[in-house]
């Protein structure tokens, strides 16, 4: 089965990858096992399970048999030597930055980044001793520069929310090899089923599975893919911070989340395919001071993006207007299109990042993040795009009114 398993394309593998043990009742679908302990049939048995000598689950706080095959399943896709599951996606980007940091340490990485993993490196991290190096990721030279005995990681997004840059991880792989420094990416805004991370020179990454894999946007969750590269990295990854930190994953959510990677593939297709005509229309409107989209070749970094993504240029598009002012009136005239936080829901989202997400920061934070505060960022959801661009239509209108 597993020999079938490897030659199956990503999109099959979503749905048919075999659960670890067969199930009592032939259920095609993994049952949610919503309990927290598991009997051994002896004394020795148990102890091999507690001490990681066999794959058995042994209690749920750290491994569940329904989060372990939503883990497999993204194992299969990614080809990934391992797949942790946490309970969001700041839940895998904390275990994942504590396994790798410590007292002393440094992280090189840019200011173009979520708020909160913006504020986890600079300030949590920090009181852990933990210097954070901010720097233009686009600058090779400065990366090199920027690396020393302490480096423990080079962090970035695959696509800056909500910047939308998108830095060559071939290249800073490249630098980072040399140094023998990992390479972690947040790679939320591209689903996996779209690239192959390890090929691009990426030894972890992190994703919120809250996103795409969710879909209806049903539950908080978090992966930690790891390839293998740094085998002591893995062991603090599966020891320490699933053990110790606590953030494990409910079988719940997993089970939710396992439905949502048997459509991921055609989801993304479609609202990729509409945010692109969104983004087109977007452009024709003297309204619309600018719009930001990897897949519109006016984007700077559209070659950058195709040649590493390929041509489905993510569900988020990120737009100028004339001001703050313009930008709530918008936001407040949309009818269709929710006013809400979250990103490639099944429903089409508007948010005002300077106000709300990146609010808690301060007005200097904001600028050296280039946040600006006549920016929109939408996620494109699945329902008619005719019908996303008429509430965009008038909700522009009435913004200038």
């Amino acid at each position: 089965m597993f020999l079938q398993i490897i030659k199956m394309k990503k999109i099959t593998k979503a749905i048919h990858t075999p659960f670890q043990r067969r199930d009592v009742y032939d259920a095609l679908q993994m049952p949610v096992y919503n309990c927290l302990a598991f009997e051994f049939d002896n004394a020795s048995i148990m102890a091999d399970a507690f001490c990681g000598r066999i794959d058995a689950p042994d209690y749920s706080r750290v491994l569940n048999p329904t989060v372990t095959h939503l883990e497999d399943i993204v194992r299969n896709i990614t080809r990934a030597k391992e797949v942790s599951a946490f309970t969001s996606g700041m839940a895998a980007i904390s275990a994942m930055l504590f396994s790798v940091a410590a007292a002393g340490k440094n992280i090189i990485t840019s200011r173009h980044m979520f708020g909160n993993t913006f504020l986890l490196i600079s300030n949590t991290l920090k009181r852990f001793g933990v210097e954070a190096r901010f720097i233009d990721l686009a600058d090779s030279e400065a990366v090199r520069r920027s690396i020393d005995n302490n480096t423990c990681c080079v962090f970035l997004e695959s696509v800056t929310n909500p910047q939308t840059e998108v830095i060559d991880i071939r290249e800073i792989s490249k630098i980072a090899k040399e140094k023998d420094i990992p390479v972690i990416a947040d790679t939320t805004m591209i689903p996996f089923t779209e690239f192959d991370g390890e090929s691009i020179g990426l030894d972890f990454q992190v994703v919120s599975s809250t996103k795409y894999i969710s879909g209806g946007a049903t539950s908080l969750g978090g992966l930690i893919i790891d390839y293998g590269h740094y085998p002591e990295l893995s062991r603090l990854i599966k020891k320490d911070a699933v053990f110790n930190l606590g953030g494990y994953m409910t079988p719940q959510v997993a089970y939710m989340q396992t439905l949502g990677m048997e459509t991921l593939a055609v989801r993304y297709e479609r609202q990729a395919a509409s945010a692109l005509e969104v983004a087109k229309v977007l452009e024709t409107i003297p309204d619309v001071k600018r719009v930001y989209y990897p897949g519109l070749e006016s984007h700077p970094d559209h070659e950058i993006f195709t040649d590493i993504y390929g041509d489905k240029g993510s569900a988020m598009i990120v737009m100028e207007l004339e001001n703050e002012e313009k930008c709530l009136k918008f936001i407040n005239s949309l009818k269709m299109i929710h006013r809400a936080t979250n990103l490639f829901d099944n429903r089409s989202l508007a948010i005002h990042p300077a106000s709300t997400i990146f609010g808690p920061l301060t007005p200097q934070q904001r600028e050296e993040m280039d946040i600006k505060p006549n920016v929109i960022r939408l996620s494109i959801g699945l329902e008619d795009v005719d019908d996303i661009i008429v509430d965009l239509k008038q909700a522009i209108a009435s913004a200038n009114e």
